[in-house]
């Protein structure tokens, strides 16, 4: 698929098709294109915690999820948690930051990662929906997801049910700016 198409195509779904699933396979292609993002000095600190089993998914939405994100993600066959491995992006090897950003470094690789992801499951016809606000202490002990990692987001993953109009975006001479 074209990248223009592609690129316009991609919602938020917050409504997923009941009683579907996703193959194993096209998971792997969407962290596979995640992995090829630029990261900081090809650090690669991205890390995904696929959630397929039905009874996790459903304790997953159940315990560390709000109830609008609950809500919005109730049908999404699979979940995958998103981490980077902290002070590696934007560090020097002593440990001591690069910059003042940190480890905004590790969200700024991650989220480059991510939008690789959810581009590529697009054009494998699936959808997701990227989710901030859960609980990741609980997420991180359900997942065992070691401390050096932080928890950045939950996506769902699935078929959408509806087809969303693209929402209304800010005119171009409102967030560019030209010297």
């Amino acid at each position: 698929m074209e990248f223009g198409i592609l690129n316009k195509e991609r919602r938020s779904i917050r409504s997923f098709k009941e009683n579907t699933k996703v193959d194993r396979a096209l998971i792997e292609e969407m962290i596979a294109a995640a992995q090829l993002a630029p990261s900081w000095k090809n650090t690669e600190t991205g890390r995904y915690y696929v959630v397929m089993s039905p009874e996790k998914v459903a304790e997953i939405k159940e315990k560390y999820l709000p109830p609008f994100n609950r809500k919005s993600s109730a049908n999404a066959p699979v979940l995958i948690v998103t981490a980077f491995e902290k002070q590696v992006s934007g560090f020097r090897i002593d440990g001591t930051p690069e910059n003042e950003l940190g480890d905004g470094w590790g969200c700024y690789d991650l989220g480059m990662q991510t939008q690789n992801l959810v581009l590529r499951a697009r054009e494998l016809g699936l959808d997701t929906l990227i989710m901030g606000i859960r609980d990741a202490q609980g997420l991180r002990e359900m997942l065992a997801i070691p401390e050096s990692q932080e928890v950045a987001a939950v996506l769902a993953v699935g078929y959408r049910a509806v087809e969303p109009d693209m929402p209304v975006r800010k005119a171009l001479n409102e967030i560019s700016f030209y010297f």
